[in-house]
């Protein structure tokens, strides 16, 4: 359908067939709960190799009044938009076969979020098509909304750089950061779930329960994410810690000008004003005062926040998300509302719990 058709499709009520492949991880299972409730979205395949005719429940206990069983992925259904919630190279090598399912791909693994093929060969085995990096369109609708509009092939950005990348790119836009600026720290706390249903020994629940673990002091693949799209180069670092949910990103910038913290709120309110899933949390009263994962579990909302260190010119800033939702599938339904001409909240406007155990 044409974006016009979209925009009639909304009004109307009639939705468009949506199908989900690699159902049954965790981002999978998010994509499913959120595709579900969504007022222009019809699931009508969820696929799943391990999982084949078992139901969605199964996977997913939070779905068991979802009434649809996993199929085999070799046996794509004729859908309008299809979501690949798939491990990193599986799409790539199944991109032609997606697009003979649906019009519109969004894919939520690292297969096409980065613009050049180069950078695929730095960070990670190569690309295996290559002649569709030009045609994805990054899905954070807050970096990239206006390329989204009509997109085709939208490529979901990784958790990591999502929170990195909204809690500095206010900082980018107003000239305060660019390519003279000192060095840029980025310091990413990130909970269990992003290393998937089959994470491994490194995130059961004995290993990872009490942690914060390094687990890429260095060179973490969601850098070239930050590189590509604000144009800086960070020193970026990851910790696990115990928590199931969320990605806390602290970054300390050191401005090309001296700012004041007024410089600073102008700044981010300017920025996001108009976003209807960033909230600027930003030494407030209470005891959530800045930014934090628990307060956005399992929502589609981000928290940025900042505090200046006049003395030594730096700003702290700290942005927190939940990384299955905004990290991921929430942001991909996000980018695929803006590119079908849904209204941009629509099957994302819930909110999350609190108090919560664990994010």
């Amino acid at each position: 359908m044409s974006a016009d058709d979209a925009t009639a499709t909304a009004t109307t009520g009639d939705a468009y067939t949506a199908s989900v492949v690699g159902g049954t991880g965790f981002t999978g299972g998010e994509l499913l709960r959120i595709l579900a409730g969504h007022p222009n979205f019809e699931v009508v395949q969820a696929t799943s190799r391990s999982a084949d005719n078992m139901t969605v429940g199964r996977s997913h206990p939070n779905l068991r009044g979802l009434n649809l069983r996993f199929s085999d992925p070799d046996d794509l259904e004729s859908v309008d938009v299809l979501f690949a919630a798939t491990p990193h190279g599986v799409s790539m090598g199944r991109i032609e076969e997606f697009f003979e399912a649906a019009d519109t791909v969004v894919d939520l693994s690292a297969d096409f979020r980065l613009p050049e093929a180069d950078a695929y060969d730095e960070w990670y085995d190569g690309h295996g098509s290559p002649e569709y990096l030009e045609r994805a369109e990054y899905a954070l609708p807050e970096l990239n909304r206006e390329n989204l509009a009509s997109a085709d092939l939208i490529a979901g950005g990784g958790c990591n750089a999502t929170a990195a990348i909204l809690g500095l790119k206010p900082l980018v836009d107003a000239g305060a950061l660019g390519p003279e600026t000192g060095e840029v720290v980025v310091d990413v706390k990130v909970g269990s779930s992003e290393g998937g249903a089959g994470g491994g020994a490194a995130s059961s629940h004995p290993e990872r329960s009490g942690v914060v673990r390094p687990y890429a002091p260095t060179s973490h693949r969601h850098e070239a994410e930050i590189e590509a799209y604000l144009g800086l180069s960070v020193s970026f670092t990851v910790h696990a810690v115990d928590m199931v949910r969320g990605a806390s990103a602290t970054c300390h910038v050191f401005p090309d000008e001296p700012v004041s913290k007024g410089d600073l709120w102008g700044t981010y309110r300017d920025a996001y004003a108009d976003e209807p899933f960033v909230r600027i949390v930003s030494g407030g009263g209470g005891v959530y005062r800045y930014p934090e994962p628990k307060s956005v579990a399992g929502t589609n909302h981000a928290e940025v926040g900042f505090e200046l260190d006049p003395e030594n010119r730096r700003v702290v800033v700290v942005s927190a998300i939940d990384n299955m939702t905004k990290g991921s599938a929430g942001q991909a339904v996000h980018a695929a509302n803006v590119a079908l001409g849904f209204d941009e909240t629509a099957g994302l406007e819930f909110d999350g719990l609190h108090p919560v155990g664990s994010p």
